[in-house]
């Protein structure tokens, strides 16, 4: 009889240890870069470092477009009709713009109540530093924003990794080759087929993600001096975190309330893409990642394919919260009043202004700027925030990919228990 047991691997032979490592390793060399070389030989270094976490964004970045595209018409074509992709859509659209709208809430209520803005120095804002973001608001109108939604090319859309524009026209190609049946069954095949191995490639490409990790954090703390930063935007960062910290809650609660003993489960699943989002600063670096571990959740594979590209699209919480957080900081930092029917408003602006535009670099900042325009707020109040938009921007990320993965698990709950009832 052999008696041989697999041994368990270590916390710190696994992907989450191995990026735990990866990011304190990062911090010290960035902090030892800072503290011993010239500013411009940080930023030197912090140039070349940071190519590091731009390969292995770039890594993922290679593989989304097939992988949503593959996915997508496969979980729509296994839907098999119309009324199920509609319904599962009605309920997915409900959740996202519910949990939006939740999160923007948030965000309102403790940027007036704890009012970070009231008061700040404004002497020392290096206005030049907002002017590549400020450039970038011109092109964002309600016009240009429904053009951006529909694809004049699959393969424009494919090449720039726009997702909600492959999302429609993947969710075209799906119900079309639902509707033709089993006629197209060699094609859905080949395309199920193609998932797989795209998800292979995930595994490979994962094994890069310390190494970015790595890179992103020491390329911060070369430039950045992490005391001043943190004497500086203390008011600003530390509000900031009661915000983000206080939507976390609700929405691990929530996740109890529909998943209840389940939600630890999936919290110990996601680990690893929270942190590697919180590293990269990118959700989009683990889309492939935590379409596996939600897989292997228990969600089935067609819910996952269908719910993450609009999530991803649709419901960016952390960045929802940031954003009226961010526009209501800057108006308090100029001293601009915002009555309560103005920031209602603003909410809403919000609310639709920031849908599908989760490929467009520093998206928030963007569509704040946008927003301080639209209200009479200086657009170069964005120079307040840039200094302490990574820090911001990491704990926006993973929250994020927490909504998304409570999303998706959610409404694949509702599914499984809809099925059972036919049964």
């Amino acid at each position: 009889m052999n008696t041989t047991t697999t041994k368990k691997p270590s916390f710190f032979s696994g992907l989450t240890g191995q990026i735990l490592i990866a990011m304190l390793l990062g911090a010290v060399l960035g902090i030892i870069i800072h503290n011993s070389v010239s500013a411009e030989a940080a930023q030197s270094f912090s140039g070349k470092i940071k190519m590091l976490a731009t390969v292995f964004i770039r890594l993922v970045q290679m593989i989304i477009s097939p992988l949503v595209f593959t996915t997508l018409v496969v979980g729509i074509a296994k839907l098999g009709d119309i009324k199920a992709v509609g319904r599962i859509g009605g309920k997915a659209l409900g959740w996202f713009f519910t949990a939006s709208f939740m999160s923007l809430l948030l965000g309102m209520f403790f940027v007036n109540i704890l009012e970070p803005g009231v008061g700040l120095n404004l002497s020392n804002v290096d206005l030049a530093s907002a002017s590549e973001v400020t450039a970038k608001t011109q092109s964002l109108t309600f016009e240009n924003f429904i053009e951006h939604i529909v694809p004049k090319s699959i393969f424009e859309a494919m090449a720039t990794n726009e997702i909600l524009q492959i999302v429609i026209f993947s969710i075209f190609f799906g119900l079309a080759a639902a509707s033709l049946g089993t006629y197209v069954k060699p094609v859905i095949n080949a395309l199920d087929k193609t998932s797989h191995i795209v998800l292979k490639m995930v595994n490979y490409v994962m094994k890069f993600a310390p190494i970015g990790v790595f890179g992103a954090i020491a390329g911060v703390f070369a430039v950045r001096d992490f005391q001043e930063l943190a004497i500086t935007y203390f008011k600003f960062f530390g509000s900031f975190l009661i915000g983000i910290s206080s939507l976390w809650i609700v929405l691990i609660l929530v996740g109890y309330v529909f998943l209840k003993s389940r939600m630890t489960i999936l919290l110990q699943r996601i680990v690893g893409p929270l942190i590697i989002a919180f590293g990269t600063t990118s959700s989009e670096a683990v889309f492939p990642k935590l379409t596996e571990e939600l897989e292997r959740f228990g969600v089935k594979d067609k819910i996952v394919s269908f719910m993450l590209p609009l999530g991803y699209s649709f419901n960016l919480d952390g960045s929802m919260m940031y954003m009226t957080f961010a526009s209501i900081f800057i108006a308090q930092a100029y001293g601009v009043h915002l009555d309560l029917g103005t920031q209602m408003t603003m909410l809403l602006v919000l609310m639709l202004t920031s849908k599908g535009i989760a490929g467009v670099p520093r998206a928030s900042l963007v569509v704040v700027a946008a927003t301080c325009g639209m209200f009479k707020i200086p657009i170069e109040g964005i120079a307040l925030i840039l200094p302490i938009d990574h820090f911001c921007d990491m704990f926006r990320s993973a929250t994020n990919v927490l909504g998304n993965a409570l999303a998706t698990s959610v409404v694949g709950q509702w599914e499984a228990e809809s099925e059972n009832e036919i049964q």
